[in-house]
C-alpha cells in the first residue's frame, strides 16, 4: 500500500507537468484551429533559455526560469509572425499547416542542438532530503512543480473567465468569423494566444526538466506524444478537458509502473490515446455542438 501511495504522489507530479504543457497546446489549437507539431521544441527552448540564464548569466534559478518562460513565449510569437501567419493568410488548410509545423519542429530541434549541443544537461539544483507529507514523499523540486501547476492553472481559469482577453479567446474558439464580425481584434488575440501558449510550453519544459533531472534537445519532443494523449483525451481545444486528461494520463503512466516496466510509459499513453479516439473521439469535454 505504501508503494502505491508513493507512486500515486509521483503521478500527481507528472500530471502537473503534463497539465501545464497540455493547456498551452489546447489553448493554441482552440484559437487557431490547427495543430502545432513544433510544440515539443518550445518545451526545449524553455529548458535551455533557463539553463543559459542560470549558468551563463548567473541569475538565481527561479528568476532564470521566469526569463525562460517569457523568452519562449516571445519565440512562439516571432515564429508565428514570420513563418505560420503567411500560410494562414493564404488560406492554407489545417492538414498542410500540420506538415509545416512538423518540418518546423525538425528545423528548431536541430537549431537547438547546434546552439546548445547534443549532450544531456541538468539544472544546478541540489536534490536535498525527501520531504514527507503523510504517506507521500517528494523532493523540494517536485513540490514546487505541483504548486506552480496549481497556481498557473488557477491563473488560466481567471484569465479565461474574468478578463476581456480571455472572453475574446473563448469567442474565437467558438466561432472566429462571428468574433471578427463582433469587433474583436482577432489578430491581436491570436498573438496573445501564441505568447501564452509558448510561455506555458516553456514552463512545462522547465518543470519537465526538473522532474526528469537530465534533459537534452529532444526531451520535450519525446514528451509531446504524452501531451497529445492528454489533449485528445480531454477534448481538443478544451482547456479544462486538457487538465482532466493530464490528470488521468499522468496518474495512469506512473501507476502502470507497479505492474509493468516503466520503459513502457509512452505505450500506456498511446493506449489511452487510441481508446479515446475509438470510444469518444470528441474527448471527455466536447466542444459546443460536438457532444
Amino acid at each position: 500500500m505504501s508503494l502505491f501511495l508513493l507512486t500515486l504522489g509521483f503521478g500527481v507530479v507528472t500530471a502537473s507537468v503534463l497539465a501545464l504543457a497540455s493547456v498551452g497546446l489546447s489553448l493554441q489549437f482552440g484559437v487557431t484551429n490547427y495543430v502545432n507539431f513544433a510544440y515539443g521544441a518550445y518545451l526545449a527552448f524553455g529548458m535551455f533559455f533557463t539553463y543559459t540564464a542560470n549558468t551563463a548569466l548567473h541569475l538565481p534559478f527561479w528568476l532564470a526560469a521566469a526569463v525562460g518562460v517569457v523568452a519562449t513565449g516571445l519565440v512562439a510569437v516571432l515564429i508565428n509572425i514570420a513563418i505560420l501567419e503567411p500560410f494562414v493568410r493564404r488560406g492554407t488548410s489545417g492538414f498542410f499547416l500540420l506538415i509545416v509545423t512538423f518540418g518546423l519542429s525538425l528545423v528548431l530541434l536541430n537549431a537547438i542542438q547546434a546552439i546548445w549541443g547534443v549532450g544531456f544537461d541538468q539544472f544546478p539544483i541540489a536534490a536535498g532530503s525527501p520531504i514527507r507529507l503523510g504517506p507521500f514523499s517528494f523532493t523540494a523540486a517536485q513540490l514546487a512543480i505541483v504548486v506552480i501547476a496549481v497556481m498557473t492553472l488557477v491563473a488560466m481559469h481567471l484569465l479565461l473567465t474574468r478578463t476581456a482577453l480571455g472572453r475574446a479567446m473563448r469567442a474565437m474558439s467558438d466561432n472566429p468569423s462571428l468574433a471578427r464580425a463582433s469587433g474583436i481584434d482577432t489578430h491581436r488575440v491570436t498573438l496573445w494566444t501564441w505568447f501564452i501558449s509558448g510561455s506555458l510550453a516553456g514552463l512545462g519544459g522547465i518543470t519537465l526538466a526538473l522532474n526528469t533531472v537530465e534533459f537534452q534537445a529532444f526531451t520535450g519532443n519525446t514528451f509531446l506524444f504524452v501531451i497529445f494523449g492528454a489533449v485528445i483525451l480531454g477534448g481538443i481545444g478544451q482547456i479544462y478537458g486538457a487538465m482532466v486528461g493530464a490528470l488521468i494520463i499522468g496518474l495512469a503512466v506512473n501507476l502502470s509502473g507497479l505492474v509493468i516496466s516503466s520503459a513502457y510509459d509512452l505505450d500506456v499513453a498511446f493506449v489511452f490515446l487510441v481508446l479515446a479516439l475509438l470510444l469518444r473521439p470528441q474527448g471527455l469535454i466536447a466542444a459546443r455542438g460536438k457532444a
